[in-house]
């Protein structure tokens, strides 16, 4: 497993609106506060993470790593630490395995990193004793506030899983259908991407586009409406599945867009980032609970929009059986 999380791009943030991460964050504020176990949260960074989203209501931290630390990263931000729980931990390897320990005792809903290093709060989720694995392959999501584009993107996994099988893209599709469920979008249209939109033979992504929608007309896949391969243009624009004449439900109207390994679905995610000034709010999912990823770089909109998803997966997550753990 590797995690490979960017920034997204600043430059011009203050001047355009974000109407989806506003819905989210609207619908997230109807919700109970989610109590999020935050993992070393030892610098101004994450700490500020914390306190735009207690102010807005959406979430009741648990702030989990060595007190003076923590209390001097808050008042590196010249504000007053809020009335929250601390629970101490001697160091970043310790914090992620405490925030593990507060999940498993049903004390947090969801896990947020702090300043320690993604892997050391991925390796203390992933372990197979005592860590939180369920029976889905763990995978990560960006949704993506694209400015021009109608509907927030789902993009995945552009991050976690770097070449995967087609069985654990069935995990993957599978977790991107239950995140887009849990954000209220109905239908669910998943557009499996490649190079072009027909079978080939020697493009191996076009076999398992076409059998990840059999898998769904066989209800191995449920939740979603499923087409692939589709080329990245004829899933999102109308005009270009027209001119391809493929007639579909998917075609040209896709939100979730599933791409074939890491490497592709990191570049289309930075592409939107930088060259169209994308935002990308991220989450992992798979595990018993879902898992914030911040980044020092990230805007407030962003980290507020990452933490309003995890409310509403954890939300759904309380309406439903949990996954079984193994």
């Amino acid at each position: 497993m590797t995690v490979a999380v960017s920034a997204p791009n600043t430059s011009q943030q203050g001047q355009r609106r974000h109407e989806k991460y506003d819905r989210l964050i609207t619908t997230a504020q109807s919700l109970p506060k989610l109590k999020v176990a935050v993992a070393h949260p030892c610098d101004a960074a994450s700490m500020g993470a914390v306190f735009e989203a207690v102010e807005l209501g959406l979430i009741e931290p648990i702030l989990v790593g060595p007190p003076d630390k923590i209390r001097a990263a808050a008042a590196a931000l010249n504000r007053d630490m809020p009335p929250v729980r601390i629970v101490e931990a001697t160091h970043s390897h310790a914090a992620a395995d405490k925030a593990v320990e507060l999940v498993k005792a049903g004390e947090a809903e969801a896990l947020m990193k702090g300043s320690l290093h993604t892997d050391e709060l991925m390796g203390a989720i992933v372990r197979r004793e005592g860590g939180l694995r369920t029976a889905r392959r763990i995978s990560h999501c960006f949704v993506m506030d694209v400015p021009g584009h109608e509907t927030a993107l789902i993009i995945t996994d552009a991050a976690v899983n770097i070449a995967p099988t087609l069985e654990d893209k069935v995990h993957i599709v599978q977790n991107a259908i239950d995140l887009a469920r849990a954000l209220r979008v109905d239908p669910v249209r998943v557009a499996i991407l490649s190079a072009m939109e027909t079978v080939n033979p020697k493009v191996p992504s076009t076999i398992e586009a076409a059998a990840l929608c059999k898998m769904a007309d066989r209800g191995q896949i449920t939740g979603g409406i499923l087409d692939g391969p589709l080329a990245l243009d004829n899933a999102i624009d109308l005009g270009a599945a027209a001119i391809k004449k493929i007639q579909s439900p998917v075609a040209g109207q896709a939100n979730v867009l599933v791409v074939p390994d890491l490497e592709a679905g990191n570049m289309l995610a930075k592409s939107l980032t930088f060259l169209a000034d994308a935002d990308a709010a991220g989450i992992v999912l798979g595990a018993r609970v879902p898992v914030i990823l911040t980044s020092r770089a990230d805007s407030t909109i962003t980290r507020l929009a990452s933490c309003a998803v995890a409310s509403l997966v954890a939300d759904a997550q309380r309406r439903q059986l949990a996954l079984p753990e193994i």
